[in-house]
């Protein structure tokens, strides 16, 4: 199975001059947690992600408000991404390896051609599961879901 045959195909983006008011409302609309950070509008190139985290925790340690941040401030700068040409296996050991839960899937220019999300895997789970297909497997999902929600650190792990 192909990251191109599970993969959301509209999706909303951020530049960096945005303010985290307006990712936090592209999120809020797109009932998402994530949003790819594009170099301009026209290029779509991908050059960050921002999380929902990423907001709420920068809004807090810098006591601001999300209107007063803009993206570019706290965006992950370079992140993995996915080719829709790609495995959906190879796709789920970039996730792991990075613990990220959402790859973009962009072309060989970089330009944004959807998203790749945990959501997407489990839903294509269930669909082939009831159809009696074997395309991910229960185990794979599993693995999946264990490594990207590891804690990162050993205090996080203590406390849990």
């Amino acid at each position: 199975m192909l990251v191109g045959d599970v993969m959301h195909k509209d999706v909303d983006t951020c530049l960096t001059s945005d303010s985290l008011c307006e990712a936090a409302r592209i999120m809020w609309n797109r009932d998402c947690g994530f949003v790819p950070v594009v170099e301009t509008r026209g290029s779509q190139r991908v050059i960050g992600v921002l999380t929902d985290r990423d907001a709420l925790i920068a809004a807090y340690t810098r006591g601001k408000r999300l209107e007063e941040l803009r993206v570019g401030d706290v965006m992950a700068r370079n992140p993995k991404t996915c080719s829709p040409t790609d495995s959906v296996a190879a796709a789920e050991a970039k996730m792991t390896g990075a613990q990220v839960r959402r790859l973009p899937v962009v072309d060989s220019g970089g330009q944004l051609l959807g998203v790749l999300s945990l959501a997407d895997i489990a839903h294509e789970f269930a669909r082939e599961r009831g159809a009696g297909k074997k395309g991910v497997s229960a185990a794979e999902l599993s693995d999946l879901l264990a490594g990207v929600c590891a804690p990162h650190s050993p205090l996080v792990a203590a406390s849990a």
